[in-house]
Protein backbone atom coordinates (compact mmCIF):
# COMPACT_ATOMS: atom_id res chain seq x y z
CA UNK A 1 0.00 0.00 0.00
CA UNK A 2 1.15 3.32 -0.55
CA UNK A 3 2.17 5.77 2.31
CA UNK A 4 0.23 9.01 2.54
CA UNK A 5 3.30 11.09 1.10
CA UNK A 6 3.35 9.58 -2.33
CA UNK A 7 -0.70 8.88 -2.55
CA UNK A 8 -0.94 12.43 -4.47
CA UNK A 9 1.97 11.71 -6.84
CA UNK A 10 -0.03 8.37 -7.61
CA UNK A 11 -3.63 9.79 -7.54
CA UNK A 12 -1.99 12.42 -10.82
CA UNK A 13 -0.67 9.00 -13.05
CA UNK A 14 -3.99 8.29 -12.65
CA UNK A 15 -5.56 11.45 -14.05
CA UNK A 16 -2.78 11.42 -16.81
CA UNK A 17 -3.91 7.93 -18.54
CA UNK A 18 -7.39 9.35 -18.86
CA UNK A 19 -6.76 13.03 -18.92
CA UNK A 20 -7.43 15.87 -16.49
CA UNK A 21 -11.23 16.32 -18.48
CA UNK A 22 -12.06 13.01 -17.52
CA UNK A 23 -11.23 12.51 -14.10
CA UNK A 24 -13.07 14.14 -11.07
CA UNK A 25 -11.09 15.28 -8.26
CA UNK A 26 -13.58 18.33 -6.32
CA UNK A 27 -15.32 16.46 -4.11
CA UNK A 28 -18.48 18.73 -4.96
CA UNK A 29 -18.28 16.75 -8.24
CA UNK A 30 -17.54 13.27 -6.86
CA UNK A 31 -19.70 13.49 -3.83
CA UNK A 32 -23.10 11.40 -5.97
CA UNK A 33 -20.69 8.65 -6.05
CA UNK A 34 -20.73 8.20 -2.71
CA UNK A 35 -23.28 7.19 -1.57
CA UNK A 36 -26.55 4.49 -2.86
CA UNK A 37 -30.11 5.47 -3.62
CA UNK A 38 -31.35 4.10 -0.39
CA UNK A 39 -28.56 5.89 1.62
CA UNK A 40 -27.45 2.94 3.44
CA UNK A 41 -23.69 3.46 2.71
CA UNK A 42 -21.51 5.99 2.27
CA UNK A 43 -18.17 6.69 1.55
CA UNK A 44 -14.74 8.48 0.22
CA UNK A 45 -12.84 8.54 -2.62
CA UNK A 46 -10.13 11.36 -4.26
CA UNK A 47 -10.87 10.04 -7.54
CA UNK A 48 -13.38 9.31 -10.31
CA UNK A 49 -11.53 8.52 -13.58
CA UNK A 50 -13.89 7.98 -16.44
CA UNK A 51 -11.65 5.77 -19.34
CA UNK A 52 -12.79 6.55 -22.82
CA UNK A 53 -11.38 3.07 -24.22
CA UNK A 54 -10.07 -0.90 -23.06
CA UNK A 55 -7.04 0.26 -23.37
CA UNK A 56 -7.45 3.13 -20.91
CA UNK A 57 -9.28 1.16 -18.44
CA UNK A 58 -6.02 -1.42 -18.88
CA UNK A 59 -3.44 1.09 -18.07
CA UNK A 60 -5.79 2.11 -15.11
CA UNK A 61 -5.84 -1.39 -13.46
CA UNK A 62 -2.03 -2.02 -14.47
CA UNK A 63 -1.36 0.93 -12.60
CA UNK A 64 -3.37 -0.08 -9.35
CA UNK A 65 -1.94 -3.31 -9.26
CA UNK A 66 1.41 -1.80 -9.30
CA UNK A 67 0.61 0.69 -6.80
CA UNK A 68 -1.94 -1.40 -4.59
CA UNK A 69 -4.56 0.97 -5.40
CA UNK A 70 -8.21 -0.17 -4.23
CA UNK A 71 -10.64 0.16 -7.33
CA UNK A 72 -14.42 1.05 -7.33
CA UNK A 73 -15.72 -0.20 -10.87
CA UNK A 74 -19.41 2.07 -11.24
CA UNK A 75 -21.76 2.37 -13.99
CA UNK A 76 -25.36 3.36 -13.39
CA UNK A 77 -25.19 3.94 -9.55
CA UNK A 78 -28.90 2.41 -9.25
CA UNK A 79 -27.66 -0.49 -6.93
CA UNK A 80 -29.70 -1.78 -3.81
CA UNK A 81 -26.60 -2.87 -2.12
CA UNK A 82 -23.64 -1.11 -1.73
CA UNK A 83 -21.64 -2.94 -4.16
CA UNK A 84 -20.53 0.64 -5.89
CA UNK A 85 -19.98 2.66 -2.92
CA UNK A 86 -16.46 2.64 -2.01
CA UNK A 87 -15.18 2.77 1.54
CA UNK A 88 -14.73 5.05 4.39
CA UNK A 89 -11.25 5.71 4.26
CA UNK A 90 -10.57 7.76 1.63
CA UNK A 91 -7.67 5.66 -0.91
CA UNK A 92 -10.43 3.57 -3.31
CA UNK A 93 -10.68 5.09 -6.47
CA UNK A 94 -13.53 5.11 -8.90
CA UNK A 95 -13.93 3.56 -12.28
CA UNK A 96 -16.93 4.81 -14.07
CA UNK A 97 -17.76 3.33 -17.48
CA UNK A 98 -20.13 6.16 -18.38
CA UNK A 99 -17.84 7.24 -21.41
CA UNK A 100 -17.12 3.55 -22.57
CA UNK A 101 -20.72 3.65 -24.25
CA UNK A 102 -20.57 2.60 -27.72
CA UNK A 103 -23.03 -0.04 -29.33
CA UNK A 104 -20.15 -1.81 -31.56
CA UNK A 105 -22.49 -4.12 -33.57
CA UNK A 106 -26.05 -4.89 -34.14
CA UNK A 107 -26.29 -8.43 -35.99
CA UNK A 108 -30.24 -9.18 -36.65
CA UNK A 109 -28.82 -11.92 -38.83
CA UNK A 110 -26.76 -14.19 -35.87
CA UNK A 111 -29.47 -12.31 -32.92
CA UNK A 112 -26.83 -10.74 -31.30
CA UNK A 113 -25.63 -7.08 -30.35
CA UNK A 114 -22.14 -6.18 -29.39
CA UNK A 115 -22.06 -3.59 -26.74
CA UNK A 116 -19.72 -1.34 -24.30
CA UNK A 117 -20.07 -2.04 -20.83
CA UNK A 118 -21.24 1.50 -20.08
CA UNK A 119 -23.98 1.74 -22.46
CA UNK A 120 -27.15 1.95 -20.84
CA UNK A 121 -30.13 -0.51 -21.09
CA UNK A 122 -32.85 1.89 -22.39
CA UNK A 123 -30.04 2.46 -25.34
CA UNK A 124 -29.56 -1.27 -25.91
CA UNK A 125 -33.35 -1.55 -26.44
CA UNK A 126 -33.67 0.87 -28.73
CA UNK A 127 -30.62 -0.62 -31.03
CA UNK A 128 -32.09 -3.48 -31.08
CA UNK A 129 -35.83 -2.45 -31.87
CA UNK A 130 -34.55 -0.48 -34.79
CA UNK A 131 -33.77 -3.95 -36.31
CA UNK A 132 -36.83 -5.18 -35.57
CA UNK A 133 -35.38 -7.30 -32.78
CA UNK A 134 -35.56 -7.59 -28.75
CA UNK A 135 -33.42 -7.53 -25.88
CA UNK A 136 -35.98 -8.57 -23.21
CA UNK A 137 -34.26 -7.23 -19.82
CA UNK A 138 -36.27 -5.10 -18.32
CA UNK A 139 -36.13 -2.57 -15.39
CA UNK A 140 -37.48 0.16 -13.60
CA UNK A 141 -33.81 2.13 -13.49
CA UNK A 142 -33.53 1.00 -17.39
CA UNK A 143 -33.14 4.61 -18.29
CA UNK A 144 -30.16 4.91 -16.36
CA UNK A 145 -29.01 1.55 -15.27
CA UNK A 146 -25.57 0.65 -17.73
CA UNK A 147 -25.64 -3.30 -18.90
CA UNK A 148 -22.13 -3.36 -17.13
CA UNK A 149 -23.75 -3.05 -13.89
CA UNK A 150 -26.73 -5.30 -15.47
CA UNK A 151 -23.58 -8.14 -15.65
CA UNK A 152 -21.94 -7.52 -12.65
CA UNK A 153 -24.99 -7.75 -10.51
CA UNK A 154 -26.65 -10.88 -12.92
CA UNK A 155 -29.94 -8.41 -13.28
CA UNK A 156 -33.01 -10.18 -13.53
CA UNK A 157 -36.28 -7.97 -13.92
CA UNK A 158 -39.29 -8.58 -14.93
CA UNK A 159 -38.89 -11.21 -18.13
CA UNK A 160 -36.94 -13.51 -16.30
CA UNK A 161 -39.63 -16.16 -16.51
CA UNK A 162 -39.25 -16.64 -20.52
CA UNK A 163 -35.87 -15.15 -21.06
CA UNK A 164 -33.39 -15.67 -18.15
CA UNK A 165 -31.03 -13.40 -16.17
CA UNK A 166 -28.34 -11.65 -17.80
CA UNK A 167 -26.45 -14.60 -17.35
CA UNK A 168 -28.88 -16.59 -19.77
CA UNK A 169 -28.66 -13.10 -22.02
CA UNK A 170 -25.12 -13.06 -22.80
CA UNK A 171 -22.70 -15.08 -24.84
CA UNK A 172 -19.43 -13.17 -24.14
CA UNK A 173 -17.48 -10.74 -22.04
CA UNK A 174 -14.63 -8.63 -22.89
CA UNK A 175 -12.59 -8.02 -19.47
CA UNK A 176 -9.82 -6.03 -18.03
CA UNK A 177 -7.99 -8.14 -15.05
CA UNK A 178 -6.63 -6.19 -11.92
CA UNK A 179 -3.33 -6.87 -13.78
CA UNK A 180 -4.32 -4.68 -16.73
CA UNK A 181 -4.77 -7.93 -18.90
CA UNK A 182 -7.18 -8.24 -21.23
CA UNK A 183 -9.34 -10.69 -21.71
CA UNK A 184 -11.58 -10.87 -25.02
CA UNK A 185 -14.13 -13.28 -24.81
CA UNK A 186 -16.06 -11.45 -27.32
CA UNK A 187 -17.38 -14.74 -28.71
CA UNK A 188 -21.17 -15.11 -30.40
CA UNK A 189 -21.31 -18.83 -30.34
CA UNK A 190 -24.47 -20.90 -28.82
CA UNK A 191 -22.24 -23.83 -28.02
CA UNK A 192 -18.93 -23.54 -26.65
CA UNK A 193 -17.75 -26.37 -24.47
CA UNK A 194 -13.92 -25.35 -24.21
CA UNK A 195 -12.40 -25.39 -20.94
CA UNK A 196 -13.97 -23.71 -17.64
CA UNK A 197 -16.83 -20.84 -18.41
CA UNK A 198 -14.98 -17.65 -17.30
CA UNK A 199 -17.71 -15.81 -18.37
CA UNK A 200 -19.88 -17.21 -16.16
CA UNK A 201 -17.59 -16.26 -13.40
CA UNK A 202 -17.54 -12.71 -14.04
CA UNK A 203 -21.05 -12.02 -14.30
CA UNK A 204 -22.82 -11.74 -11.02
CA UNK A 205 -19.41 -11.33 -9.57
CA UNK A 206 -19.99 -7.52 -8.67
CA UNK A 207 -16.82 -6.20 -10.11
CA UNK A 208 -14.78 -8.32 -7.11
CA UNK A 209 -13.05 -10.20 -10.02
CA UNK A 210 -12.19 -7.64 -13.01
CA UNK A 211 -13.47 -4.71 -15.02
CA UNK A 212 -16.73 -5.55 -17.64
CA UNK A 213 -15.75 -3.65 -21.25
CA UNK A 214 -17.78 -4.91 -23.18
CA UNK A 215 -20.39 -8.20 -24.17
CA UNK A 216 -22.12 -9.64 -27.07
CA UNK A 217 -26.06 -10.32 -25.70
CA UNK A 218 -28.56 -12.21 -27.18
CA UNK A 219 -31.12 -10.39 -29.26
CA UNK A 220 -34.81 -12.20 -30.24
CA UNK A 221 -37.50 -11.62 -32.56
CA UNK A 222 -39.95 -9.29 -31.57
CA UNK A 223 -43.40 -10.38 -30.71
CA UNK A 224 -46.34 -10.24 -33.19
CA UNK A 225 -48.79 -10.27 -30.48
CA UNK A 226 -48.81 -8.63 -26.98
CA UNK A 227 -51.44 -8.73 -24.18
CA UNK A 228 -51.42 -6.90 -20.47
CA UNK A 229 -53.79 -7.71 -17.74
CA UNK A 230 -54.15 -6.69 -14.66
CA UNK A 231 -56.25 -8.80 -12.01
CA UNK A 232 -57.79 -8.47 -8.44
CA UNK A 233 -57.31 -11.55 -6.23
CA UNK A 234 -58.00 -12.98 -2.76
CA UNK A 235 -54.93 -14.06 -1.63
CA UNK A 236 -51.07 -15.18 -3.40
CA UNK A 237 -52.96 -18.73 -3.05
CA UNK A 238 -55.25 -18.49 -5.58
CA UNK A 239 -52.44 -15.98 -7.81
CA UNK A 240 -50.65 -18.63 -7.49
CA UNK A 241 -53.00 -21.46 -8.75
CA UNK A 242 -53.84 -18.50 -11.97
CA UNK A 243 -50.52 -18.46 -12.37
CA UNK A 244 -50.46 -22.31 -13.15
CA UNK A 245 -53.31 -22.06 -15.57
CA UNK A 246 -51.80 -19.21 -17.15
CA UNK A 247 -48.58 -21.53 -17.73
CA UNK A 248 -50.15 -24.86 -18.84
CA UNK A 249 -52.63 -22.39 -21.59
CA UNK A 250 -49.76 -20.19 -23.12
CA UNK A 251 -46.25 -22.06 -22.25
CA UNK A 252 -43.53 -20.13 -22.96
CA UNK A 253 -45.81 -16.88 -24.30
CA UNK A 254 -46.21 -16.44 -20.71
CA UNK A 255 -43.75 -14.12 -20.70
CA UNK A 256 -44.61 -12.20 -17.18
CA UNK A 257 -46.64 -12.54 -13.87
CA UNK A 258 -46.16 -10.08 -11.70
CA UNK A 259 -47.46 -10.28 -7.59
CA UNK A 260 -48.40 -7.03 -5.45
CA UNK A 261 -50.83 -6.81 -2.30
CA UNK A 262 -53.50 -3.83 -2.02
CA UNK A 263 -51.41 -1.47 0.12
CA UNK A 264 -48.88 -1.43 -2.68
CA UNK A 265 -51.59 -0.15 -4.95
CA UNK A 266 -52.85 2.44 -2.35
CA UNK A 267 -48.84 3.60 -2.04
CA UNK A 268 -48.23 4.25 -5.60
CA UNK A 269 -52.00 5.93 -6.69
CA UNK A 270 -51.35 8.20 -3.63
CA UNK A 271 -47.95 9.10 -4.07
CA UNK A 272 -47.06 8.46 -8.11
CA UNK A 273 -48.53 10.59 -10.75
CA UNK A 274 -50.31 9.90 -13.09
CA UNK A 275 -51.15 6.34 -11.61
CA UNK A 276 -54.97 4.91 -10.86
CA UNK A 277 -56.68 1.90 -9.68
CA UNK A 278 -57.20 0.06 -12.80
CA UNK A 279 -60.11 -2.09 -11.65
CA UNK A 280 -63.70 -0.46 -9.49
CA UNK A 281 -63.12 -2.14 -6.14
CA UNK A 282 -60.37 -3.13 -3.90
CA UNK A 283 -59.20 -6.46 -3.97
CA UNK A 284 -56.47 -7.98 -1.72
CA UNK A 285 -54.11 -9.04 -3.91
CA UNK A 286 -53.37 -8.43 -7.35
CA UNK A 287 -51.36 -10.20 -10.49
CA UNK A 288 -50.05 -8.42 -13.70
CA UNK A 289 -50.11 -10.82 -16.58
CA UNK A 290 -48.24 -9.93 -19.36
CA UNK A 291 -48.56 -12.62 -22.39
CA UNK A 292 -46.34 -12.01 -25.81
CA UNK A 293 -46.90 -14.32 -29.05
CA UNK A 294 -44.77 -14.60 -32.20
CA UNK A 295 -47.13 -15.91 -34.50
CA UNK A 296 -50.33 -13.33 -34.52
CA UNK A 297 -51.38 -9.89 -32.90
CA UNK A 298 -54.92 -11.72 -32.19
CA UNK A 299 -53.11 -14.89 -30.51
CA UNK A 300 -51.89 -13.02 -27.75
CA UNK A 301 -55.47 -11.61 -26.78
CA UNK A 302 -57.24 -15.38 -27.53
CA UNK A 303 -54.52 -16.47 -24.67
CA UNK A 304 -55.35 -14.19 -22.21
CA UNK A 305 -59.13 -14.07 -22.55
CA UNK A 306 -58.47 -17.64 -21.87
CA UNK A 307 -56.23 -17.49 -19.07
CA UNK A 308 -58.83 -15.02 -17.08
CA UNK A 309 -61.94 -17.23 -18.19
CA UNK A 310 -60.56 -20.10 -16.91
CA UNK A 311 -59.20 -18.23 -13.82
CA UNK A 312 -62.46 -16.90 -12.95
CA UNK A 313 -64.80 -20.27 -13.39
CA UNK A 314 -62.11 -21.63 -10.88
CA UNK A 315 -62.73 -19.15 -8.66
CA UNK A 316 -58.89 -17.84 -8.82
CA UNK A 317 -60.02 -14.06 -10.71
CA UNK A 318 -62.28 -11.84 -8.68
CA UNK A 319 -62.25 -9.25 -11.61
CA UNK A 320 -59.57 -7.98 -14.37
CA UNK A 321 -59.35 -5.49 -16.77
CA UNK A 322 -56.99 -6.05 -20.17
CA UNK A 323 -55.23 -2.80 -21.20
CA UNK A 324 -56.55 -1.75 -24.36
CA UNK A 325 -53.90 0.36 -26.23
CA UNK A 326 -50.12 0.41 -25.42
CA UNK A 327 -50.10 3.16 -23.39
CA UNK A 328 -52.65 1.51 -20.50
CA UNK A 329 -49.86 -1.75 -21.03
CA UNK A 330 -47.65 0.95 -20.04
CA UNK A 331 -49.58 2.13 -17.33
CA UNK A 332 -50.22 -0.93 -15.65
CA UNK A 333 -46.44 -1.71 -16.10
CA UNK A 334 -45.55 1.55 -14.52
CA UNK A 335 -47.37 0.92 -11.58
CA UNK A 336 -45.87 -2.01 -10.87
CA UNK A 337 -41.95 -0.84 -11.54
CA UNK A 338 -43.40 2.22 -9.16
CA UNK A 339 -43.86 0.56 -5.69
CA UNK A 340 -40.97 0.40 -4.72
CA UNK A 341 -40.46 4.28 -4.97
CA UNK A 342 -43.72 4.90 -3.78
CA UNK A 343 -42.73 3.35 -0.18
CA UNK A 344 -40.59 6.30 0.11
CA UNK A 345 -43.30 9.15 1.07
CA UNK A 346 -44.44 6.36 3.85
CA UNK A 347 -41.27 6.90 6.29
CA UNK A 348 -38.83 4.06 6.31
CA UNK A 349 -38.75 1.05 4.43
CA UNK A 350 -36.77 -2.29 5.37
CA UNK A 351 -36.31 -4.07 2.12
CA UNK A 352 -35.47 -7.89 1.42
CA UNK A 353 -34.82 -8.95 -2.16
CA UNK A 354 -35.72 -12.84 -2.00
CA UNK A 355 -36.56 -16.22 -3.45
CA UNK A 356 -37.88 -19.15 -3.06
CA UNK A 357 -39.57 -22.16 -4.82
CA UNK A 358 -42.26 -20.89 -6.47
CA UNK A 359 -44.55 -23.40 -4.89
CA UNK A 360 -43.32 -21.94 -1.62
CA UNK A 361 -44.95 -18.42 -2.03
CA UNK A 362 -47.63 -18.28 -0.56
CA UNK A 363 -46.18 -20.03 2.97
CA UNK A 364 -43.39 -17.66 3.04
CA UNK A 365 -45.76 -14.60 2.38
CA UNK A 366 -48.02 -16.17 5.06
CA UNK A 367 -44.95 -17.20 7.80
CA UNK A 368 -43.36 -13.77 7.22
CA UNK A 369 -46.42 -12.09 7.85
CA UNK A 370 -47.05 -13.07 11.25
CA UNK A 371 -43.25 -13.11 12.31
CA UNK A 372 -42.66 -9.66 11.33
CA UNK A 373 -46.37 -8.28 12.36
CA UNK A 374 -45.11 -9.79 15.98
CA UNK A 375 -41.77 -8.08 15.72
CA UNK A 376 -43.03 -5.21 14.73
CA UNK A 377 -46.49 -4.22 15.26
CA UNK A 378 -48.51 -1.72 13.14
CA UNK A 379 -45.73 -2.63 10.10
CA UNK A 380 -47.34 -2.10 6.67
CA UNK A 381 -45.77 -5.12 4.55
CA UNK A 382 -45.92 -4.32 0.96
CA UNK A 383 -44.44 -7.81 -0.60
CA UNK A 384 -44.13 -7.67 -4.54
CA UNK A 385 -42.58 -9.30 -7.56
CA UNK A 386 -42.13 -11.70 -10.06
CA UNK A 387 -44.48 -14.49 -8.82
CA UNK A 388 -43.31 -16.62 -12.00
CA UNK A 389 -39.78 -16.94 -11.00
CA UNK A 390 -40.02 -16.89 -7.33
CA UNK A 391 -38.28 -13.64 -6.34
CA UNK A 392 -40.11 -11.37 -3.86
CA UNK A 393 -39.30 -7.71 -3.09
CA UNK A 394 -40.55 -8.41 0.81
CA UNK A 395 -40.64 -4.68 1.98
CA UNK A 396 -41.89 -3.60 4.95
CA UNK A 397 -42.94 0.14 5.67
CA UNK A 398 -42.41 1.93 8.98
CA UNK A 399 -46.42 1.49 11.16
CA UNK A 400 -47.64 5.03 10.79
CA UNK A 401 -46.27 7.83 13.24
CA UNK A 402 -43.37 5.61 14.13
CA UNK A 403 -40.05 6.95 14.18
CA UNK A 404 -38.08 6.84 11.25
CA UNK A 405 -34.89 6.56 12.60
CA UNK A 406 -35.83 3.66 14.80
CA UNK A 407 -36.98 1.91 12.96
CA UNK A 408 -34.93 1.45 10.21
CA UNK A 409 -31.98 0.60 13.10
CA UNK A 410 -33.74 -2.57 13.30
CA UNK A 411 -33.08 -3.50 9.37
CA UNK A 412 -30.63 -6.22 10.11
CA UNK A 413 -33.12 -7.55 13.44
CA UNK A 414 -35.95 -7.74 10.71
CA UNK A 415 -33.54 -9.21 7.91
CA UNK A 416 -32.80 -12.00 10.16
CA UNK A 417 -36.28 -12.84 10.67
CA UNK A 418 -37.49 -12.80 7.01
CA UNK A 419 -34.50 -14.56 5.93
CA UNK A 420 -35.03 -17.48 8.29
CA UNK A 421 -38.09 -18.01 6.67
CA UNK A 422 -36.38 -17.84 3.21
CA UNK A 423 -33.51 -20.39 4.24
CA UNK A 424 -36.40 -22.58 5.59
CA UNK A 425 -38.10 -22.43 2.06
CA UNK A 426 -34.87 -23.15 0.62
CA UNK A 427 -34.72 -20.34 -0.72
CA UNK A 428 -31.88 -17.37 -1.25
CA UNK A 429 -31.55 -14.14 0.58
CA UNK A 430 -29.91 -12.33 -2.97
CA UNK A 431 -32.22 -13.06 -5.83
CA UNK A 432 -31.15 -10.32 -8.07
CA UNK A 433 -29.97 -7.21 -6.37
CA UNK A 434 -27.02 -8.62 -5.64
CA UNK A 435 -24.42 -8.87 -2.31
CA UNK A 436 -22.43 -6.09 -1.84
CA UNK A 437 -21.48 -4.79 1.97
CA UNK A 438 -25.81 -5.02 2.89
CA UNK A 439 -25.51 -8.72 2.74
CA UNK A 440 -21.98 -9.99 2.85
CA UNK A 441 -21.40 -11.02 6.28
CA UNK A 442 -24.77 -12.30 6.13
CA UNK A 443 -23.88 -15.11 3.43
CA UNK A 444 -20.80 -15.83 5.08
CA UNK A 445 -22.59 -16.64 8.37
CA UNK A 446 -25.67 -19.03 6.65
CA UNK A 447 -23.70 -20.66 3.55
CA UNK A 448 -21.83 -23.66 4.06
CA UNK A 449 -18.16 -22.71 4.56
CA UNK A 450 -16.53 -24.71 1.48
CA UNK A 451 -18.92 -22.61 -0.37
CA UNK A 452 -17.35 -19.00 0.77
CA UNK A 453 -13.85 -21.00 0.77
CA UNK A 454 -13.90 -21.65 -2.63
CA UNK A 455 -15.09 -17.81 -3.33
CA UNK A 456 -12.64 -16.47 -1.52
CA UNK A 457 -10.14 -18.81 -3.66
CA UNK A 458 -11.52 -17.51 -6.60
CA UNK A 459 -11.64 -13.88 -5.52
CA UNK A 460 -7.28 -14.55 -4.75
CA UNK A 461 -6.50 -16.38 -8.07
CA UNK A 462 -8.01 -13.74 -9.96
CA UNK A 463 -7.30 -10.56 -7.61
CA UNK A 464 -4.05 -11.80 -5.44
CA UNK A 465 -3.54 -8.38 -4.43
CA UNK A 466 -7.15 -7.80 -3.50
CA UNK A 467 -7.98 -4.32 -5.07
CA UNK A 468 -10.85 -4.92 -7.46
CA UNK A 469 -14.17 -3.35 -5.02
CA UNK A 470 -12.78 -4.51 -1.85
CA UNK A 471 -15.01 -5.34 0.92
CA UNK A 472 -17.61 -6.38 -1.16
CA UNK A 473 -19.64 -10.02 -1.99
CA UNK A 474 -16.47 -12.33 0.07
CA UNK A 475 -14.24 -10.76 3.17
CA UNK A 476 -10.65 -11.35 2.87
Amino acid sequence: MNDQSSFPAVLERFIAIVGASNALTEQADIAPYLHENRGLYHGASPLVLLPGSTQEVSEIMALATETATPIVPVGGRTGHVGGQVPRTGGRDVLLSLARLNRIREVDPVGNVIVADAGCILADIQKAAEAVDRLFPLSLGSQGSCRIGGNLATNAGGTAVLVYGNMRQLCLGLEVVLPTGEIWDGLRRLKKDNSGYDLRDLFIGAEGTLGVITGAVLKLYPRPLGHEVAFVGLQSPQMALSLFEKASALCGSALTGFELMPRIGVEFTTRHIPGVRDPLANPHAWYALIDISTSDSADSARHMMEAVLHAGAEAGFVEDAVIAGSVAQQQALWHMRESMSEAQKPEGGSIKHDVSVPVASIPAFMREAADAVMEAVPGARICAFGHLGDGNIHYNISQPVGADKDAFIARWREVNAIVHAIVRAHGGSISAEHGVGQLKRDELEATRPAIETELMRRIKHAFDPAGIMNPGKMVSP
